[in-house]
């Protein structure tokens, strides 16, 4: 059974990289001190949604430097 990829967050398309917001995103929580990229199957992006709304792990900041803000 092949799982389908749902989302895919590289820190290097970051604007918050190595910046305090990375010490407190999800994406360091899961891969430790030198994050890089962190994929998910969509089932993964349920739980994790559900233990960040509960306050369980960090959210993801996240924020990608093509976004025009």
């Amino acid at each position: 059974m092949r799982r389908e990829i749902q989302m895919s967050v590289s820190c290097h398309d970051c604007v918050r990289r190595s910046t305090p917001d990375c010490d407190d995103c999800l994406v360091s929580y899961v891969l430790g001190e030198s994050p890089d990229q962190l994929t998910m199957t969509s089932d993964e992006v349920v739980m994790t949604e559900m233990l960040t709304s509960e306050g369980l792990i960090p959210r993801l900041r996240f924020v990608s430097q093509s976004t025009d803000l």
